[in-house]
Order: structure tokens, then C-alpha cells, then sequence
């Protein structure tokens, strides 16, 4: 397999791939021995195309079940490659060979420079929660996930207001080695939408892992009253990942936005 690059080797094209897809059925983003994965899908289909084992590189690696509506990705595929003279076609050749929860949505020669992964400036998720054990109707089962008791969303903004900023979110994140958990939290608001789901828009120039579903499980236990928005900023302070704090299911996660 190719090497993650930074910069274009010669005689190659970099394509930005825009994409959707339905977590559901997968095991998270990155390959993983005998699961299925986004990454696994991606690399069989579009390696089939370029005639060459490419190495896809995301905007953010997603967990198991989580969704995105706006991914994006980038590919260094050889000029040799046929059809990339008409590089728009791949998009109709790529979603023929795809399951029909992936889909490429646009295919670009990208400039030499750009980087899925490093060019992007922020990443914006979506969470969407039935509280209070609302019937969900059978489609919302796929993108939103349940609680059963009732929240309040003036409390669950309240809390979420204290995060913002740049902080070392390593209580709020799941420990891999070497990870980097200073994040900066630009954007984490609650809204109640008129069928009753609760929505959190959640924006940060990156996130680390399971990083968002900690978020909201924090939140929640503001937000349900069983504890004070306090007890959410010293987990903050005190950088000790504790078990009162939820972690969300991935289901009602999804990559709404990235910048650039």
C-alpha cells in the first residue's frame, strides 16, 4: 500500500472525493482486521478505477456506526489512471461499484497542496437524541439515538457554554497512544426540533477520539439534573475520564461540515 503523503509524488494527481454514507453497517472508518469498513469499501473501489493501490486520507476518521453527510477525502492516483481526463465520471463509475450506503458525491484533481486531513480548519458533527422514551418512527432509528429520561435544553446549553474554548479534552476522550487532546471547541449548542428530537451542533478545529459522544454524555447528565453544570468543568479541569460521565452510541452521530 502507498504512504500516507503530504506532498504529491510526481506522476501522480491528487482527487478530493466529497462523500456520504450510513455507519450502520460499519465498523468505523479505519480498516480493521475482518470487519467491514468506510476506509476498506472506499480503497477496493477506488483502487479498482485508478488501477493502483491508493491510500485514502479523511477529514476525520469516524467510529463505529457514526455517519456522515459531508466527508471528505483525498486519493493520489497515477496520471496514467484511465478516465482521469474526465475525472466528474468517476463519481457515476465509483457509486456503481459502491454498496448504496456509500456515496461519492463529487471528484476533483485537487490542488498539489491540498490535504483532506491537514488543510481542513474545522470539523462540525450533528448529534440527534429522542429523550424522555419517545417512539422514534422506524427510519430514526438509523440517525438518532434514545434516552429515557427528560432533558432539559436550557440546562444542557448552559453546561455546554462552559466547554468552549481550548482545553485539554482528555477526560472527554477515549485513550489511544500518542493522541493529541487539545482541542479547541468552537460551537456547542443544543436545539429541540418541532417533532421533539433533540439536536447538539458540535464544531471544533478537530476532535479526538469519541471525543463528541462524550461530550453529549456529559451534557446529558446536566441536562436530565443529575448533576450541576460544575461537575462537567471539573472533569474538565481534573483531566480524569469518570465513569458518571455517558458515552453516547454512535448511531445518532454525523459529520455535518468540514472547512477548509
Amino acid at each position: 500500500m502507498s504512504e500516507p503523503t503530504v506532498f504529491l509524488a510526481s506522476g501522480f494527481s491528487r482527487l478530493r472525493i466529497d462523500l456520504a454514507y450510513d455507519g450502520t453497517n460499519y465498523a468505523g472508518w479505519a480498516p480493521q482486521p475482518d470487519r467491514r469498513t468506510v476506509e476498506g469499501e472506499l480503497t477496493g473501489a477506488i483502487s479498482k478505477l485508478a488501477g493502483y493501490l491508493v491510500e485514502p486520507i479523511v477529514a476525520g476518521r469516524t467510529d463505529a456506526g457514526v455517519h456522515a453527510s459531508a466527508q471528505v477525502m483525498h486519493v493520489d492516483v497515477p496520471d496514467s489512471a484511465e478516465g482521469l481526463e474526465e475525472v466528474a465520471n468517476w463519481v457515476f463509475r465509483l457509486n456503481r461499484i459502491l454498496d448504496p450506503d456509500i456515496r461519492i458525491l463529487q471528484v476533483a484533481v485537487a490542488a498539489d497542496t491540498f490535504h483532506a486531513r491537514f488543510s481542513a480548519i474545522e470539523r462540525e458533527y450533528q448529534y440527534r437524541l429522542a429523550d424522555n422514551n419517545k417512539v422514534l418512527m422506524p427510519l430514526e432509528r438509523y440517525n438518532t439515538a434514545t434516552w429515557f429520561r427528560p432533558l432539559d435544553v436550557d440546562r444542557l446549553n448552559e453546561v455546554s457554554a462552559l466547554l468552549l474554548g481550548e482545553h485539554d479534552f482528555v477526560a472527554f476522550c477515549k485513550f489511544r497512544e500518542d493522541q493529541k487532546t487539545v482541542r479547541t471547541l468552537k460551537k456547542f449548542h443544543w436545539s429541540r426540533l418541532d417533532s421533539g428530537i433533540l439536536t447538539a451542533d458540535v464544531a471544533a478545529n478537530a476532535f479526538c477520539y469519541s471525543m463528541v459522544r462524550n461530550l453529549v454524555g456529559a451534557a446529558v447528565a446536566v441536562g436530565e439534573g443529575r448533576f450541576e453544570k460544575e461537575w462537567a468543568v471539573a472533569i474538565l479541569k481534573n483531566k480524569e475520564r469518570v465513569s458518571d460521565s455517558y458515552v453516547f452510541p454512535g448511531n445518532g452521530l454525523t459529520l455535518v461540515k468540514v472547512t477548509y
